[in-house]
């Protein structure tokens, strides 16, 4: 085995829903104003009683299921997360109990929105370095517990939830190299902080930075995997807004692609963002089974992360 490739995918997302109807009792705004600006109608928010690591591990037991795997097949758990509470133990260990796991290697990554791309070039390096023989990797995140209820310019944008995906290694590359970095001193772009955390960004400056600057890395993503923008099946970004996400689409190229637009329904959950948008589409049956699909996040401490990956 000289690659790996994703197995399987799952998602979860908690069951009460919030409209933009619903947002204009907490502070002023308004469907038409919300829509036009970031695209969000709906996002999923989760309960007092319903952690991070409840989330994850309901969105791993998903793909693992859809894998045909159990838990004890798994050696390595990684969780990309922003918003876990408590930092020991940490959350894939609370996920490795929940599914009743063996001994797996259990590792948090906070990269915030660009956390699972991070993860998963992680898992891809372990496995194929012999370090692991199947991983479960994980975005989730609790963003509506560290968002300011009163403050219309980001309470409109956040949703809970998690995504999944199961990696294992195979004959070929079915997960493409990773194209990684940040702007460290602009970290103060996107930030969750305080005692206790909120989520605060600097909105116009994100907006510029993603819509300018990150199409030529993504089609260098593409060219690291020898994939053209145009053979691409599906392009899955971080779920922020639809005004970022479409804008840079576009402007990679990706002519052919189907282009994952799950912020509508889901809002900007941040690490969950990628792998359940991307999960919702294969689960629907919208994208060719081992066909191209470019996933690339960023976000928090203006990080970035792509790979070209086969779909499962």
């Amino acid at each position: 085995m000289t690659g790996t490739r994703i197995a399987a995918l799952g998602h979860y997302q908690p069951a009460k829903v919030l409209t933009n109807h619903d947002l204009t009792a907490l502070v002023d705004t308004s469907d038409e104003w919300i829509t036009s600006r970031v695209g969000i109608r709906t996002r999923h928010v989760a309960g007092p009683d319903e952690p991070v690591d409840e989330m994850a591990a309901h969105a791993g037991a998903k793909a693992l299921a859809s894998a045909g795997l159990t838990p004890a097949d798994v050696d390595l758990v990684l969780v990309a997360t922003s918003t876990a509470i408590d930092r020991s133990p940490n959350t894939a260990a609370r996920v490795a109990a929940r599914l009743g796991m063996g001994s797996p290697a259990t590792m948090d990554l906070n990269v915030v929105c660009a956390g699972f791309t991070h993860a998963l070039a992680t898992a891809d390096h372990a496995i194929r370095a012999g370090s692991a023989t199947r991983a479960l990797v994980i975005g989730a995140d609790k963003m509506t517990e560290v968002t300011d209820w009163t403050d219309r310019t980001t309470c409109v944008l956040v949703g809970d939830g998690a995504g999944a995906a199961v990696v294992e290694a195979a004959p070929d590359a079915g997960i493409g190299p990773v194209l990684w970095g940040s702007v460290p001193e602009m970290g103060h772009a996107v930030r969750i902080e305080g005692t206790p955390p909120r989520f605060a960004q600097e909105g116009q400056t994100v907006y510029r930075w993603a819509t300018t600057q990150l199409p030529p890395i993504a089609r260098r993503v593409c060219e690291r995997a020898g994939v053209a923008p145009e053979e691409l099946a599906a392009v899955v970004l971080h779920q922020a807004n639809l005004r970022i996400i479409e804008p840079v689409a576009r402007k990679i190229g990706a002519v052919n692609a189907v282009i994952a637009r799950d912020v509508t329904e889901s809002g900007n959950t941040s690490a969950a963002s990628i792998p359940m948008a991307f999960s919702k589409l294969v689960e629907r049956g919208d994208l060719p089974s081992g066909a191209p699909a470019l996933l690339f996040g960023f976000g928090g401490n203006l990080s970035y992360a792509g790979q070209v990956v086969r779909i499962p």
